[in-house]
């Protein structure tokens, strides 16, 4: 069976709403290159197709949306037992799609139900329409495993207010649907049961007008009717202060060794602190920098950029060995290249953003 599923749902006045279903449910529906390389195509040609409307994206199951990329098989290529043309070939594909999403000229309704993380928030982040609901969990935990929240995450992560970018992307503290809403992640809470009237819905406006306004109307009415099932408790929001107090320093060492000293009984915030103490040393140098050098991008540029640096970490030992750590031997215990932040060399970290190419894979976009 395919590993995408496109549907068509016609509407009452003889148009068409198409739907891009992850199916790939028993890996949490993980983005791979022939996924994207079945969206992309399709995306392109609705995009001429007047008889298309709006796009859903969504998933198969209920537990996950998208928990991520392809990991599996950078592993297998950085570790020497793929084709070690696969990471550049992965991450520029996979960064078009993401710019086509976020530039895309029709609606385009993303379901973030249950697990959105890494792949799946750059897929999320470019909808027009991003919906959570009551079991959505996402992250971009990236510093676990010795990489960085890439997917757009240069750009999304710097949008955020306040700090909160910078302190999520260096912790990769989950968020919830709340919180989704209040850092500008999501537009629309709905509860999940109400997925296949979202769809009829749809189905039953007229798309003679504006058609982003014809998905607000289904979107505000379902969202209203959600309210029953939606807590409002964002531990981000309730942590906003020690976030800007915790960040406000004039170094990534003293940004850790500020949360670190915070004594708190918030799990949210003992989360992060665990997070972050076991994080790689030279990834938390990666994501501050990475954060700093895009703040005044571009969206294409930020893609640019990201291309770039992940394909750098491809060719260093941290990215693969927070990978066989945590992903293929879970031993839980990665020899992270630094062993304290201390430690990084700055001219290492440097390295990473030096462009391989004469002319990036992305200038085009």
């Amino acid at each position: 069976m395919s590993s995408v599923l496109f549907n068509e749902f016609p509407t009452q006045d003889g148009k068409k709403i198409v739907e891009v279903r992850l199916n790939a449910e028993r890996s949490l529906n993980a983005l791979t290159l022939d996924m994207i390389d079945e969206i992309q195509p399709k995306l392109d040609a609705w995009k001429d197709d007047d008889s298309v409307v709006a796009v859903i994206l969504d998933s198969a199951g209920e537990k996950a949306f998208c928990a991520g990329g392809d990991v599996v098989n950078l592993y297998k290529a950085m570790a020497g037992e793929g084709d070690a043309s696969f990471p550049e070939d992965f991450f520029t594909r996979e960064y078009t799609l993401d710019y086509t999403i976020h530039t895309y000229p029709k609606p385009i309704i993303c379901w973030g139900n249950g697990i959105v993380m890494g792949g799946g928030m750059g897929l999320m982040n470019g909808c027009s329409h991003r919906v959570v609901t009551e079991t959505t969990h996402m992250a971009m935990p990236e510093v676990t495993i010795g990489l960085y929240p890439d997917v757009g995450g240069s750009w999304f992560l710097n949008h955020m207010p306040g700090r909160t970018g910078l302190f999520l992307g260096l912790t990769g503290n989950r968020m919830n649907a709340a919180d989704a809403l209040f850092l500008g992640l999501a537009d629309r809470f709905v509860a999940g049961e109400l997925r296949e009237v979202m769809v009829e819905r749809l189905q039953s406006e007229s798309w003679d007008g504006n058609a982003n306004a014809a998905v607000n109307r289904v979107l505000r009415d379902l969202e209203d009717e959600s309210q029953p099932q939606f807590d409002g408790k964002s531990p981000v929001q309730d942590n906003f202060e020690l976030i800007q107090r915790v960040t406000d320093q004039d170094s990534v060492e003293e940004i850790v060794e500020t949360l670190l000293a915070e004594e708190s009984e918030d799990k949210w915030v003992i989360k992060a602190q665990k997070a972050i103490s076991h994080g790689s040393p030279l990834a938390i140098n990666l994501i501050q920098k990475q954060l700093d050098v895009t703040k005044h991008m571009s969206l294409k540029e930020v893609f640019n950029a990201e291309l770039v640096l992940s394909v750098q970490c491809c060719k260093h030992r941290e990215f693969p060995e927070g990978v066989r750590a945590l992903l293929v031997d879970k031993c839980g215990n990665p020899q992270w290249t630094y062993s304290t932040l201390a430690e990084v060399d700055q001219d290492k970290v440097n390295e990473f953003f030096v462009s391989p190419w004469e002319n990036n894979p992305l200038a085009g976009l």
